[in-house]
């Protein structure tokens, strides 16, 4: 997926590069791009929709939720297949990305993820890449 400048859409701000999913990318911080995830409608049955008590890290919590399901099979496609304007509400100031680390948090301890301070920090920095890339 590319972020992309909210007037300028042929800009790219920010290029988040996902991999091929291995349950241990979890506990590293790894989420793929929700705009970017498929899925059939038999997992959104099984695990239900977007949790509205997270008011920013929803997608998040999905995803713990679904990547967590070991009988689900994952296909990954190394290509862009999305572009977004920047300006989202998880990094739209300061107050929302502490927010959203809150929210983080909480989505790990609710999915019983072990350390969930470390996977959050691991899932931050992993993302300071996305700026250098293009």
């Amino acid at each position: 997926m590319q972020y992309v400048d909210k007037e300028d859409t042929l800009k790219v701000i920010r290029y988040w590069k996902s991999e091929a999913f291995k349950p241990e990318l979890l506990k590293k911080g790894w989420m793929p791009a929700h705009p970017t995830l498929f899925l059939k409608k038999e997992v959104y049955e099984k695990h239900g929709l977007f949790n509205l008590n997270y008011n920013i890290a929803a997608d998040y919590d999905l995803m713990l939720r679904i990547f967590s399901d070991p009988t689900l099979k994952f296909k990954y496609l190394p290509e862009v297949i999305t572009k977004m304007r920047v300006g989202g509400a998880s990094n739209r100031s300061l107050k929302n990305i502490k927010q959203k680390s809150l929210e983080d948090l909480k989505a790990l301890k609710a999915n019983g993820f072990k350390n969930p301070y470390k996977i959050l920090y691991r899932k931050n920095i992993n993302k300071l890449s996305q700026f250098l890339i293009k």
